[in-house]
């Protein structure tokens, strides 16, 4: 059951901050929203959209890989398989990271992507995630950070962008926290940010929106660049 829309903005509100993203990034971040829903018949209703705003294919394709991180395979196969069929956009027939040829690379670029969405508290998460367990701190650099989003398909600010959304609707604070602050670490304006939300605003509990805008101005209010 879809939830019932937060009702602290005006309709005429929402869409002015929804105006803070072009149009591609917006319907871009509205799928990603619609991913983590997991909603098939609201995943059908958001390729249309991405089709007429003539949102970058491969943008899209970026984006359904890098939901399975956050999503799990179950929602992410979902979201493929909608995009397949209500696009006709068929699958690529090769991908250059399909093969484990590429780990070292991947590591690379993970530890170079990783540095600049956490900023001075790269390292402080690197020790934290290896204190719960060592696998998951390389699975995150390697498989998370380099395999997937260090892809060149989509830029980073973008991918970030993304991530704000579907963490939010996933109602995941403590990911929510830490990829605002990467978007803003990404490049990403205030207002920026502030369309993402009012996206994922309408698909939010009253309740839910009120910790996720609480949770934005404490981010808001004690960021500074690369802190």
């Amino acid at each position: 059951m879809r939830a019932v829309p937060a009702p602290d903005f005006g309709r005429h509100i929402v869409m002015a901050k929804q105006d803070n993203l072009d149009p591609q990034t917006r319907d871009l971040v509205r799928f990603a929203a619609a991913i983590a829903q997991g909603y098939e018949p609201e995943l059908r209703e958001r390729v249309g959209p991405l089709r007429t705003s003539q949102v970058p294919v491969q943008w899209v394709e970026e984006l359904l890989l890098q939901s399975v991180l956050f999503v799990g395979y179950p929602r992410g196969l979902i979201a493929f398989s909608a995009w397949r069929k209500f696009s006709g956009v068929p699958a690529p027939k090769t991908d250059e990271d399909a093969s484990y040829a590429n780990d070292v690379e991947w590591t690379r670029r993970g530890e170079e992507t990783c540095a600049i969405v956490y900023g001075d508290n790269y390292q402080k998460l690197r020790d934290s995630v290896a204190a719960l367990h060592p696998a998951i701190d390389a699975w995150m650099i390697t498989e998370g950070y380099g395999r997937t989003l260090a892809r060149p398909g989509l830029d980073l600010l973008r991918r970030e962008l993304c991530i704000v959304a579907q963490t939010a609707v996933l109602e995941a604070p403590r990911q929510l926290h830490s990829h605002l602050r990467g978007a803003l670490n990404a490049g990403a304006s205030f207002g920026q940010i502030e369309g993402v939300l009012s996206v994922v605003n309408p698909l939010l509990s009253f309740d839910q929106w009120k910790k996720v805008k609480e949770l934005w101005r404490t981010v808001r209010e004690g960021w500074s660049p690369g802190n």
